[in-house]
């Protein structure tokens, strides 16, 4: 240590020692080293000088451990709590909180402990063994009985003392709350003195986010019906009086995905309880929940609509069970009615792409909106069991407005006005997708389809409308049994640019699948166009491997559903067999003769490789020959 620095810490000392020894401790205190050397001074007892110790002291206790030696060290400590605890150390969180105190450090440590403390007896992805499962009952059991409201009331203390202070700390309590509530008396946390400061915590901007979460878990906690209802609205009102059930899209949005996930739990919470209370007949305390539930739905929109995807996908739960909930009403209100269009109208929207997705090089985030959509799908099959007749009439108005004028309207609200038509096929199931038989939903979709194949949307530049309108084209093949006029021009569309001559490989990929699938379903009324066909097909056929840089076309696995296409054709055709035979002779000649040449070059090469090696050329030489052979007489059956 510099000797000289340390005569500045004397309060005798001139200002240039003072100054000296002050620049001296702000070395020391970035110097990973330093409390070693301090450390190792205080035990052995080098300086006798009070100023000197205080100053040794000051630095060990300024060097704070990283976050993952302290995890490590909560994990040792929450390990020997489980095998101690029950025989040998009952006291032991009295022990560590009679050392800590209120000390920040001994806190975050103290805090740490509890997290590993519940990740050892609650943690449902760790698997246990039967025998571990009834310890950490009883571990858990005997924490109950002795020390659970010791630890609530420390948790109280904590937050009382850093709320305002240290934030982090704060944050870790609450957290700790959250975990523990799931499994201890709820009353030790939902009461008046620790709602309230977790509430006051929600206008605090750097603990809101962790107070959302805590106060779902309380929510989220099994409780009496009555009860739950009693206390959700309590919560809610509050919120409602400072102003956040008023959503602003400017708003924070982290905290915002934290506050949707908090209605969501109070909305599904709430529509637990109506549905127990319906269950037992209490139908007063039902209805009133009732009320309590559509009280909450005006925020759920304004959730459900908000422009990033986290925050409405966090709130899709409360949406479909609500929706659970109307279908078993008698007789919806005028208001539930307007609530059920609001949420259409709002999946709807959200099923619609961003500008900012990236067709080409799909990453993360396309595959989160990817998801997304499927839970709106998911949504959009409830509302049908809801409303039908209301769904159909909503998509089939979007789907006319951007059909009409398809030019001049962008991809987006184009892709998503096909692809309702498409999920409409789900969303309003019918015994073997019989869609265009017999009443007027039938009639609409038999309309909409007219429309989809005659409008020329086909030739829209962008992948994902030339995708969905080819998706829906075959999810909907039995339109084409009852106007066999227009598959001609659908063929077409397959077989050109719009299909499998298209630009982008990943389009021509997954047509040569649909183009298989569309060919199976319509195979009877294929007749008229089966030599058009094949000849438009030919060419994609080729088995030519990549020369001067080009490539073809299809890849080897997408020929597979071509050829596949072709012998469908062929051999369900009406023609004589002379005529079958014929086809299938020119459509495998290509690759039997590709076939016969790799076959003869591998056995020349095996011949020479072994005339060089072996003792019996002739006898390889007769094989060659009887191969050849074969595989021509083979070919000459065909």
């Amino acid at each position: 240590m510099d000797e000289q620095a340390l005569l500045g810490l004397n309060p005798n000392a001139d200002l240039d020692f003072r100054q000296r020894a002050l620049a001296y401790f702000e070395q020391l205190k970035i110097s990973p080293d330093a409390w070693q050397v301090c450390a190792e001074a205080l035990a052995q007892r080098i300086y006798s000088d009070d100023h000197i110790k205080f100053f040794c002291f000051q630095m060990v206790n300024s060097q704070s451990e990283k976050t993952f030696i302290r995890n490590k060290a909560a994990q040792v400590f929450a390990l020997l709590f489980v095998t101690e605890y029950l025989t040998k150390w009952p006291k032991f969180f009295f022990d560590i909180l009679s050392v800590v105190g209120l000390n920040p450090r001994g806190v975050d440590l103290y805090l740490r402990i509890l997290m590993a403390v519940d990740a050892e007896l609650v943690d449902r992805d760790v698997v246990h063994t039967s025998e571990e499962a009834r310890r950490n009952t009883l571990l858990k059991d005997t924490m109950r009985e002795q020390c659970i409201p010791s630890l609530v009331e420390s948790w109280y203390q904590i937050l009382q003392t850093y709320q305002y202070t240290n934030s982090e700390l704060t944050c870790q309590c609450l957290e700790v709350v959250g975990a523990y509530v799931s499994w201890i008396d709820l009353s030790l946390i939902a009461n008046e003195r620790f709602i309230n400061m977790l509430l006051g915590h929600m206008s605090i901007e750097v603990l809101r986010e962790e107070a959302c979460d805590c106060l779902f878990e309380i929510v989220n906690k099994g409780m009496d019906p009555i009860d739950k209802t009693k206390l959700v609205e309590t919560l809610c009102q509050v919120l409602q009086s400072a102003g956040l059930f008023i959503v602003d899209q400017e708003d924070d949005v982290d905290f915002l995905a934290r506050f949707s996930k908090l209605i969501n739990g109070i909305g599904q919470a709430l529509i637990a309880s109506w549905s127990k209370l319906v269950k037992i007949g209490d139908l007063k305390n039902a209805q009133d929940t009732l009320q309590a539930i559509e009280a909450k739905v005006a925020l759920m929109l304004q959730l459900l609509i908000h422009e990033d995807d986290d925050i409405s996908s966090n709130i899709i739960g409360f949406c479909y069970d609500y929706l659970h909930l109307l279908k078993q009403l008698p007789v919806l209100s005028e208001q539930q009615k307007a609530n059920v269009e609001a949420i259409m109208l709002a999946v709807m929207k959200k099923l619609t792409y961003d500008e900012e997705y990236n067709f080409e090089n799909e990453g993360e985030d396309e595959a989160m909106f990817v998801e997304y959509r499927k839970q709106l799908k998911l949504l959009l099959d409830r509302l049908a069991q809801v409303s039908p007749e209301l769904l159909l009439v909503s998509v089939r108005r979007v789907f006319n407005t951007t059909l009409q004028n398809w030019q001049t309207k962008p991809f987006m609200e184009v892709e998503v006005a096909i692809r309702l038509l498409y999920m409409l096929a789900e969303a309003l199931p019918v015994s073997h997708s019989a869609h265009f038989t017999g009443d007027t939903k039938a009639s609409a979709l038999q309309d909409m389809m007219r429309t989809l194949v005659t409008s020329g949307i086909s030739t829209y530049q962008h992948t994902s409308v030339t995708l969905e309108f080819f998706e829906t084209v075959v999810r909907y093949e039995k339109f084409f049994s009852l106007e066999p006029q227009h598959i001609p021009n659908v063929l077409i569309a397959f077989l050109d640019h719009r299909g499998l001559r298209h630009t982008n490989p990943k389009v021509r990929s997954r047509i040569s699948y649909l183009f298989s699938r569309f060919v199976k379903s319509l195979n009877k009324q294929m007749n008229p166009f089966i030599e058009d066909v094949l000849n438009r097909i030919q060419d994609l056929l080729e088995l030519s491997p990549p020369e001067n840089g080009y490539h073809a076309l299809l890849t080897s696995d997408d020929q597979l559903f071509i050829y596949e296409t072709a012998g469908v054709l062929i051999v369900n055709s009406e023609y004589s067999t002379e005529r079958k035979r014929a086809l299938m002779r020119n459509l495998l000649a290509p690759l039997m003769e590709r076939f016969k040449m790799a076959l003869a070059d591998c056995l020349n090469h095996a011949v020479g490789f072994l005339i060089i090696t072996s003792a019996l050329p002739f006898k390889v030489f007769y094989l060659h020959l009887a191969w050849t052979t074969s595989a021509g007489r083979y070919y000459d059956r065909c």
